[in-house]
This record gives C-alpha cells, structure tokens and sequence, in this order.
C-alpha cells in the first residue's frame, strides 16, 4: 500500500481587531472588550450637548470591562433625573470626556469621537435619542426616540 502525505496549507483567519479608544492628547489610550460596539446611540439631550460642546454626541455601547489603571483617567458623577448617578470618565491632562456608565449597568458608553473604527455605516444605523431637543436634522429612515 502507498502511504499518501496530504499538506495542507494553513488557514489564514483575519485577526478580529478590538476598537482603539484614545483622548485628545494620548495620555489615555485603551482598546474595546469587543471588535464592534452592541450599539450606537447619537444623543440630543441638553446633558450631552453642554458636555461635548456640540450639537449632539455619540456614545457607542461596549460590554463592560476594567478600565486602565495609572493613567490619567479620572471620573465626575452627576445625578441624572432618573435618580441614578452617571459617572463621567476623563482625561485629567486634557479634559476628553471619554466614558460614561451608571452603578449596575453591564455596559460602558464610549464617547464616538475617542473612538477609533467608527463607519459611515455605523452611524447610519445609530438610533438618535432625545430628538425633541435635536438642534441638527434627523435623517428620516434613522431610528428616533423623542423624549424630554
């Protein structure tokens, strides 16, 4: 009998990439527990605005995870209508506002614009929150949740 060797070539998997998340001046860098965020919410609430000093904000939703330590992150709280407490994370060097969560969630909200990755296709698909105080149009097919 004839033994017949079969080589096979090894498989090439694109390594899935984790979202580098960064402040304005680099003293805070870390990457995402996942590839993707779970969602991606376009924020038109006064909090949000008054914050960002834009018209609206981007917050993208990550599972949460321990954030760097020996850094130049730091944290604020303010309390939220709701009664919760929103705790605030931010470059101390240069005041990037670059995550949000409540005592409790699962999920971290990463600021859009710290965050390296983000589509065109991604935002398509944001859901905009808090439109009754939107000070920019919103796009007719994007999903719209109007609340005080």
């Amino acid at each position: 009998t004839f033994l017949k060797t079969i080589y096979l070539k090894p498989v090439h998997q694109k390594k899935a990439i984790k979202m580098n998340v960064t402040c304005q001046c680099q003293a805070v860098t870390f990457t995402t527990p996942t590839t993707r965020p779970l969602a991606l919410y376009i924020c038109h609430c006064d909090g949000c605005k008054h914050g960002s000093g834009a018209r609206c904000s981007t917050s993208a939703i990550f599972p949460r995870f321990d954030l760097p330590k020996g850094t130049a992150l730091a944290c604020y709280k303010r309390p939220l209508s709701s009664g919760h407490t929103l705790y605030c994370y931010y470059c101390e060097e240069c005041g990037t506002r670059m995550v949000h969560t409540t005592p409790g969630k699962k999920v971290f909200a990463i600021k859009g614009a710290c965050l390296e990755g983000l589509t065109q296709e991604d935002m398509d698909k944001a859901k905009h929150i808090y439109t009754k105080s939107a000070m920019v149009p919103i796009p007719e097919a994007a999903e719209n949740h109007y609340k005080d």
